[in-house]
């Protein structure tokens, strides 16, 4: 895999690699540090305003302040996108035969949720120039295939979690059975409505996003991280290579796999799917870093699953490691650089994908 080097960051933040470097095994003694070099400036000189998380009165201040600059609504767009995803959502998975499962399925697909990933993939597939419909399977898919990680990862013989989005885990309400069953039906499905219900694109750019979706689910992504994660409770001597193994893994990944699933569908080169992907490396970390962050200075009622369960569980983690400041201080580092990364795309199209970084960012659950 490609390391982010965090020990090195300390004096001096690194870039990122691509991911096709990524290693397919994962001994903690394997981890290396790559080199590295600072991203260059970018210049959204001509970028609209972002309205991300702001008052009416705050978005009138900022009109004020450049009437000529249009000021991008974040609230409204995810507002919008994320009503636009619930719908597909739901017509997708509809309530059938066997309707225990497909309960179950419903139940923890539709609890809620910022849908932060899907909303990732229709905003890259708008940015090299196609069209929202193109994605939507896969905006779908990616959601169902986080659903499912939710799922497990709440397990009794995983993190053994009771609440999750502010409501009773999947296994509280149907049972360890039927839960480890709906996460099962969900990662297969989600691979089938890709396949068969994406419209308008080449059948070699399906494949090849069938196959992106695959690799950030398994042994080369969400899986390798939750493996280490589970083997590193209890450890005293895992240092920053390890914890940024786990998490361009285990959140990173399918991150990723969002970003750039949108790209390849939406009919980006090669050159704008992988500067894409290094985007999503970036705000996949960031996500973590944010997560970490809020878990030990949130409440379970302010984040909507139960906090402070990382410490419970004597998990390593960014504040563990770097302390709350040199984390908030690597969050705001990986939030800009992943916006800088977006230079050269049209910086209108680019708007919904930068106010996603400072979503990811500034989240308070």
């Amino acid at each position: 895999m490609v390391s982010v080097n965090l020990c090195s960051w300390v004096q001096s933040y690194p870039s990122f690699n691509r991911v096709s470097s990524r290693s397919k095994s994962f001994p903690f003694n394997l981890l290396q540090n790559q080199p590295f070099s600072p991203l260059k400036k970018a210049n959204f000189t001509s970028l609209p305003s972002v309205a991300c998380v702001l008052t009416k009165e705050e978005i009138v201040k900022e009109e004020e302040k450049d009437p000529q600059k249009p000021i991008f609504d974040f609230n409204s767009y995810m507002l919008e996108k994320a009503d636009t995803v619930n719908q597909a959502l739901d017509s997708a998975v509809s309530l059938r035969e066997p309707i225990k499962i497909h309960e179950a399925m419903r139940y923890s697909l539709l609890a809620g949720g910022k849908r932060v990933r899907p909303v990732l993939c229709l905003a890259a597939c708008e940015l090299v120039g196609g069209q929202e419909s193109m994605a939507m399977p896969a905006a779908c898919a990616v959601e169902m295939v986080h659903t499912m990680s939710l799922i497990h990862d709440d397990l009794p013989c995983m993190d053994n979690d009771d609440l999750r989005r502010g409501k009773p885990t999947s296994h509280k309400v149907f049972g360890e059975e039927i839960a480890v069953l709906a996460g099962d039906a969900l990662l297969s499905f989600a691979f089938e409505h890709v396949a068969v219900s994406t419209v308008g694109v080449t059948p070699s750019r399906i494949v090849r996003a069938v196959g992106e979706l695959a690799k950030a689910v398994g042994t080369e992504g969400l899986v390798a991280g939750q493996v280490v994660d589970l083997a590193s409770e209890g450890l005293t001597d895992v240092g920053l290579d390890h914890l940024e193994f786990i998490h361009l893994h285990k959140t990173a990944a399918l991150l990723e796999a969002s970003v750039v699933l949108g790209a390849i569908l939406g009919g980006g080169c090669d050159d704008e799917v992988e500067k894409l992907r290094e985007f999503a490396r970036c705000i996949g970390l960031l996500f973590q870093v944010v997560d970490d962050i809020l878990d030990v200075t949130k409440s379970s009622k302010e984040l909507g699953k139960t906090a402070g369960k990382d410490l419970v569980a004597n998990k390593v983690t960014y504040p563990k490691l770097m302390g709350i400041e040199k984390s908030r201080e690597f969050a705001d580092k990986l939030k800009t650089d992943a916006v800088q990364l977006l230079q050269g795309f049209d910086p209108v199209k680019a708007a919904s994908l930068v106010a996603l970084a400072n979503y990811i960012a500034y989240r308070q659950n």
